[in-house]
């Protein structure tokens, strides 16, 4: 982490006061991700979904999710990976956490773990290239890209089946 001093210089502070983030690590493709667990409400098996006429391609439909029509959202399309997969589980965001005009759920194609990341471990360089990600996290030798919810009220404005 970096700070300003009094003379407007750039020194470094230390990491050791700042606590661990736990992600949830999923799959999109061959690649590994994960999502700060604070913005999660849940994860559920893939369903059936009703497809929206006229949707923007990232959306791939709504399903019902105990009386809430969820807004399913491919990731894969966000972040323009080409890549097939299962896509076997929806991580569904919190409303209060991730503001996008309704509940709206990621389709991935496996869910991994939960762990904690520290904070020297994210390599925060590379989220200036792009908005949607926080990071890349290096775990058990191998690199986990850290990503935040990429998606708004504009992003996933579907017409509602009646």
């Amino acid at each position: 982490m970096w700070w300003v001093d009094a003379n407007g210089g750039m020194d470094a502070t230390d990491d050791v006061d700042e606590e661990p983030t736990k992600v949830l690590e999923f799959a999109l493709g061959d690649e590994t991700y994960c999502l700060d667990i604070g913005v999660i409400d849940e994860i559920v098996d893939a369903g059936d979904l009703t497809r929206v006429p006229n949707a923007p391609p990232h959306v791939e439909g709504v399903m019902d999710l105990r009386g809430r029509t969820t807004t399913i959202v491919d990731p894969k399309t966000l972040f323009s990976i080409d890549a097939t997969g299962t896509r076997e589980r929806i991580v569904v965001f919190d409303d209060e956490q991730v503001r996008a005009g309704g509940t709206v759920g990621w389709i991935v194609d496996e869910v991994f773990q939960v762990r904690d990341v520290e904070p020297a471990a994210v390599d925060d360089g590379t989220a200036a290239d792009d908005p949607g990600v926080h990071g890349i996290v290096t775990a058990d030798d191998r690199f986990v890209v850290w990503v935040t919810p990429s998606v708004t009220a504009e992003t996933t404005d579907v017409a509602t089946p009646t």
